[in-house]
């Protein structure tokens, strides 16, 4: 299988998404391949293509924090108060314990829904900790940290990503306000389907260039931390490759990032997520994994809700990136009503399909779209590369 056969899996045969574009490779050399539309007019994806990073937007603001340990100027054993005294709740929780997602963080009311961005500030510096009891990865640990990091350097959490991460390795096309000439480039993440227990949801108006994330946008145009970086493919490509080159972290910091901080197994035989800082790890069970088995137990990986993958292997000197959209007028999420499946909304058992839309239009679905990528994303990395199964 080659790079071109699976975006044609993905945008032609199944159109789980509109378009998509991969590379992969080590520190000197990558392969890349796309394809597909990036608006509702048909605009074709190319080299200039800008992507919202979503999720992917958390290893930024991990990388940075690693960095600022590494210059001395952050001391993970320390509070969170300590660098951030607004958050008066975290007096007894270290910066560690937020990277690693092993507190878990709730406001009292959602973020999103605040009025203004002052208030949805105002929810987040009221954040408690609590123990994890269920999913231990969140949005609001990296929000925290945005905050730390300035603390620390008395600058910007946005400043520190440039000087530690985008400036080094000349990402100039990666940015958290997308400048108007280039919102032309920017990926459509408008018209994103849900159904959720019966309810027909339908988000439209998302411009160019604005964040999908809710929380992003209600704190939009200052950055989150985690979420509402845009970026290009290529940059991406300059950020793995930088990382392998050890241009931003040492090599040592980068490995220890996946070290496991929250997986275990369960007394009825599951497992728990298992993450790193900021990152995810190597899960015991390959299909809840964003280590891809021609990676290995070093790696550390993310994904986006708009449609991304990212993984990068230290010890083995590789990487893997897709940055896709599997917003764009499709059908992100489906919570079917009691008693009922997907398959009785006329989707697949895969999530693949099309559901019938109450205006009677016929909605493509990205449902489920993460338990492909082995078959039908890593699988051609791995062929591109000449890559055996590391695990």
């Amino acid at each position: 299988m080659t790079l071109q056969d699976s975006i044609r899996y993905f945008t032609g045969e199944t159109h789980i998404m509109p378009c998509l574009s991969v590379a992969c490779g080590g520190a000197g050399r990558f392969a890349c391949a796309r394809g597909g539309v990036q608006d509702l007019q048909g605009a074709p994806l190319t080299e200039r293509s800008i992507f919202d990073l979503a999720s992917l937007t958390k290893l930024f603001t991990g990388l940075t924090v690693m960095r600022l340990n590494e210059e001395g100027l952050l001391d993970l054993s320390r509070p969170v108060a300590g660098y951030a005294p607004q958050f008066e709740y975290l007096t007894e929780v270290s910066v560690a314990q937020v990277l690693g997602f092993e507190v878990a963080l709730t406001t009292q009311e959602r973020v999103d829904t605040q009025k203004t961005p002052a208030d949805a500030r105002k929810q987040l510096f009221g954040i408690r900790p609590g123990p994890v009891t269920g999913r231990a990865y969140s949005d609001m640990h990296a929000m925290v940290l945005k905050h730390v990091i300035e603390g620390a350097a008395q600058e910007s959490c946005l400043h520190e990503v440039q000087r530690v991460i985008l400036t080094p390795l000349e990402m100039a096309d990666t940015f958290a306000v997308v400048p108007e000439e280039r919102r032309v480039d920017c990926v459509s993440c408008d018209r994103e389907h849900r159904i959720e227990r019966g309810r027909y949801i339908l988000r439209e108006g998302i411009a160019p260039g604005m964040p999908h994330d809710p929380k992003a946008a209600r704190l939009y145009p200052d950055y989150a931390g985690h979420a509402g970086l845009f970026s290009t493919l290529g940059d991406m490509v300059k950020l793995c490759q930088g990382l392998l080159r050890e241009q931003v972290v040492s090599r040592s910091t980068l490995i220890s990032m996946s070290r496991n901080r929250t997986g275990l197994r369960r007394p009825d035989g599951t497992y728990s997520q298992f993450l790193g800082a900021q990152c995810y790890v190597l899960h015991p069970q390959q299909r809840f994994s964003e280590i891809p088995v021609y990676e290995g137990e070093r790696a550390i990986g993310l994904s986006g809700f708009t449609g991304h993958h990212l993984s990068v292997d230290a010890e083995n000197g590789i990487f893997a990136v897709f940055l896709g959209n599997r917003v764009l007028d499709r059908l992100t999420v489906l919570v079917p009503e009691e008693g009922r499946s997907i398959t009785d909304y006329g989707l697949n058992p895969d999530g693949t399909g099309q559901v019938l839309w109450p205006d009677g239009r016929l909605v493509y679905s990205s449902v489920d779209y993460v338990h492909q990528k082995d078959a039908h994303l890593h699988r051609a990395v791995a062929d591109e590369l000449g890559l055996p199964a590391l695990r």
